[in-house]
Protein backbone atom coordinates (compact mmCIF):
# COMPACT_ATOMS: atom_id res chain seq x y z
CA UNK A 1 0.00 0.00 0.00
CA UNK A 2 1.30 3.40 -1.01
CA UNK A 3 1.38 6.40 1.91
CA UNK A 4 -0.68 8.22 -0.79
CA UNK A 5 -3.45 5.48 -0.29
CA UNK A 6 -3.49 6.53 3.73
CA UNK A 7 -4.87 9.29 5.03
CA UNK A 8 -2.71 11.23 8.07
CA UNK A 9 -4.05 11.35 11.36
CA UNK A 10 -0.88 13.05 12.83
CA UNK A 11 2.00 14.75 12.38
CA UNK A 12 2.84 17.68 10.27
CA UNK A 13 2.25 16.56 6.83
CA UNK A 14 5.88 15.93 5.27
CA UNK A 15 5.98 12.37 5.88
CA UNK A 16 9.98 12.60 6.33
CA UNK A 17 11.25 11.31 9.99
CA UNK A 18 14.34 13.69 9.43
CA UNK A 19 12.15 16.38 9.77
CA UNK A 20 10.53 15.82 13.17
CA UNK A 21 7.31 14.62 11.45
CA UNK A 22 7.36 10.96 13.34
CA UNK A 23 5.84 9.10 14.84
CA UNK A 24 2.63 9.01 12.96
CA UNK A 25 -0.74 7.21 12.96
CA UNK A 26 -2.72 6.56 9.44
CA UNK A 27 -6.38 5.25 8.53
CA UNK A 28 -6.49 2.47 5.78
CA UNK A 29 -9.40 3.26 3.09
CA UNK A 30 -10.22 -0.61 5.18
CA UNK A 31 -10.87 1.51 7.93
CA UNK A 32 -7.64 -0.07 10.00
CA UNK A 33 -5.11 1.60 11.24
CA UNK A 34 -1.23 2.13 10.06
CA UNK A 35 1.86 3.42 13.20
CA UNK A 36 4.87 4.93 11.93
CA UNK A 37 7.72 5.35 14.75
CA UNK A 38 10.17 3.80 16.31
CA UNK A 39 10.80 0.56 16.83
CA UNK A 40 11.02 -1.21 19.83
CA UNK A 41 12.63 -4.38 21.52
CA UNK A 42 9.95 -4.74 24.22
CA UNK A 43 9.36 -8.54 23.30
CA UNK A 44 10.31 -10.30 20.24
CA UNK A 45 6.69 -10.93 17.68
CA UNK A 46 5.67 -13.06 15.54
CA UNK A 47 7.14 -13.58 12.53
CA UNK A 48 5.60 -11.25 9.55
CA UNK A 49 5.20 -8.67 12.69
CA UNK A 50 6.80 -5.96 14.35
CA UNK A 51 6.86 -3.51 17.23
CA UNK A 52 6.82 0.12 17.33
CA UNK A 53 6.61 2.65 19.94
CA UNK A 54 4.83 5.89 19.94
CA UNK A 55 4.00 8.12 22.65
CA UNK A 56 0.48 8.41 24.07
CA UNK A 57 0.11 12.08 22.79
CA UNK A 58 0.13 10.76 19.40
CA UNK A 59 -2.23 8.22 20.03
CA UNK A 60 -4.72 10.87 21.44
CA UNK A 61 -3.79 13.17 18.38
CA UNK A 62 -5.30 10.30 16.41
CA UNK A 63 -8.17 9.92 18.51
CA UNK A 64 -9.15 13.46 18.27
CA UNK A 65 -8.61 13.08 14.57
CA UNK A 66 -11.09 10.46 13.92
CA UNK A 67 -13.96 12.27 16.70
CA UNK A 68 -13.70 8.92 19.01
Amino acid sequence: MAREGLTRLTGTGSGNCNKNDCPNVYRTDKGSIVVQGDLSDAFTPSQGEGLVEIPASVLKEAVRALGW
